[in-house]
């Protein structure tokens, strides 16, 4: 017999783990009525489900709820409830902790969506690889929704709001019905067969928030086949972001909401604008930069070039010619003044010693011939008994010159003498 004692807190804390280590409590569908069902001022609903054999406790924790439940739960609806089974170990109670509830007619729906949901993912109509890209800039967008209520009103309010530019085209259809998938199929196929101008660049389907059953015609196949087939890219938007139908998994994007539908299909242009202006100005930076780069460059080679050019040599040539003709036309001249001076001094030099020379010359010169002047002398001559006659102031050297009667002058050593010829007697020649 084991005598171990143990706490409540122990037996519930072991009663616990054993509901966690089964699998089957931890992912359960209970089918039942509700009943006591209390909407707590935390946000949590507290509520039993009871039938004909017994009764289990449940609640709804508010985190919950939103993704959870999508009807106001009320006492006797028939509903399904998906969750797990634990212990509530301040009373020692096991309950129900619910993590979604739908109607039971919901239920029903559920499995049909996931019945077809199962079957186009086989067909691969949920791949990937068949998505067409979004276009970065819409110009016309096509919509395909009632052309009443809230849908439609925020996705023009927004699509213009982004781009007051936007062409829309809407294709007004049912969307909730029995005739709305082949309305919005009609409507699908229309904006896909538009041509030029008027082709949508993407494709808007949906409609505001509801319940499961008035969300349920996008949930038809033929509805999703003429998603699939369509050339035009499809942007899904039905319910709100909880609510998943078969055109989101089918469509080329699923939007949270007909907002957001618009959101992602127009490009914000002020936006685009702001970045073309931004884009326009760096370009506009960088080609000046390259230009003044390019100036630069171009000016340093039209230098070079302008100095390396024939020209260019041949002014320098030239210059350092006339430089240097000119340095040696003054080195030349400043010789020529040395040679100058100095030809100067030495001939000033040369020439008093010539002179000197030529005087002392000059001079014995003049002795010689005053020594033979003197010689030749007439008065020498005369002091030895000799006469100098003139007839008329002219010398007489013969004479034949003289006629009788002619009247001459005798000048003697020391004195003169006027004679007249009386007779002429001439020497006959031998």
């Amino acid at each position: 017999m084991n005598r171990t004692i143990y706490s409540i807190a122990q037996v519930n804390e072991y009663i616990r783990n054993m509901f966690r280590q089964d699998i089957m409590l931890q992912q359960i569908l209970v089918r039942g009525e509700v009943s006591n069902c209390k909407y707590h001022s935390s946000g949590h609903i507290y509520f039993t489900l009871k039938d004909e054999s017994g009764v289990l406790n449940c609640v709804m924790w508010a985190m919950f709820k939103p993704r959870g439940l999508k009807f106001p739960m009320k006492d006797g609806d028939e509903v399904i409830v998906y969750g797990y089974i634990s212990v509530y170990e301040k009373t020692g109670q096991y309950q129900l902790y619910a993590k979604q509830i739908v109607l039971d007619g919901v239920g029903q729906l559920q499995e049909q969506f996931e019945r077809l949901k199962k079957k186009l993912e086989e067909q691969g109509m949920f791949d990937e690889a068949y998505k067409q890209p979004l276009p970065a800039y819409v110009r016309t967008l096509g919509v395909v929704t009632a052309d009443t209520g809230e849908a439609v009103h925020d996705i023009i309010t927004t699509a213009r709001r982004r781009n007051p530019f936007i062409r829309i085209i809407l294709k007004p259809a049912l969307v909730q019905g029995p005739d709305a998938p082949a309305s919005i199929i009609r409507g699908i196929r229309a904006l896909d067969s538009l041509a030029g101008r008027d082709h949508p660049d993407v494709i808007i389907i949906g409609r505001g928030g509801g319940s499961m059953e008035d969300l349920w015609c996008f949930n038809d196949e033929g509805l999703a086949a003429a998603v699939f087939e369509c050339r035009t890219p499809i942007i899904s938007a039905v319910g709100h972001e909880p609510d998943y139908v078969i055109t989101d998994y089918v469509a080329d994007r699923r939007a949270p909401t007909p907002t957001g539908a618009a959101e992602i299909a127009v490009f914000d242009y002020r936006r685009f604008a702001q970045t073309l202006q931004s884009t326009q100005d760096s370009l506009s930076g960088q080609m000046e930069n390259s230009l003044d780069r390019y100036r630069r460059k171009l000016e340093a080679d039209r230098r070079l070039l302008t100095h390396l050019s024939p020209a260019s040599r041949i002014r320098e040539q030239r210059t350092f010619t006339a430089h240097a003709a000119q340095r040696l036309t003054d080195g030349m001249t400043m010789a020529l003044e040395r040679a100058f001076r100095q030809q100067e001094r030495f001939s000033r030099e040369t020439l008093t010693e010539a002179m000197k020379r030529a005087v002392r010359q000059r001079r014995d010169a003049l002795s010689v011939y005053s020594a033979s002047l003197d010689g030749l002398s007439p008065l020498r001559r005369l002091s030895g008994g000799f006469g100098y006659l003139t007839r008329d102031g002219k010398p007489v050297q013969a004479a034949a010159e003289v006629r009788a009667g002619d009247r001459i002058d005798i000048r003697l050593r020391d004195g003169s003498v006027t004679a007249r010829a009386e007779e002429i007697a001439l020497r006959e020649e031998p």
